[in-house]
């Protein structure tokens, strides 16, 4: 489940190793820059937390996010 924290929709998610990790990230690559919208992301062994904000309104939360946010979680339930 996305969270709202500190301005950032937040989530974090968990693989079976780090190539599903990175499997999962160059999806969303793809599918972030198709939509022009990129994410902030961190990935550590097979952990991927990702942050979303809209930097053009002043790095909050805008429609923009929501909408990455629910490609994001259609990439993994297309899996």
């Amino acid at each position: 489940m996305w969270k709202e924290v500190d301005q950032k929709l937040c989530k974090t998610f968990t693989f079976g190793d780090f190539q599903e990790a990175f499997a999962f990230m160059t999806r969303v690559a793809f599918l972030a820059e198709a939509q022009g919208h990129h994410p902030n992301w961190s990935n550590v062994y097979n952990t991927v937390e990702i942050q979303l904000t809209t930097h053009d309104a002043g790095n909050t939360i805008t429609e923009k996010d929501h909408q990455l946010a629910k490609a994001i979680d259609a990439v993994l339930e297309a899996k």
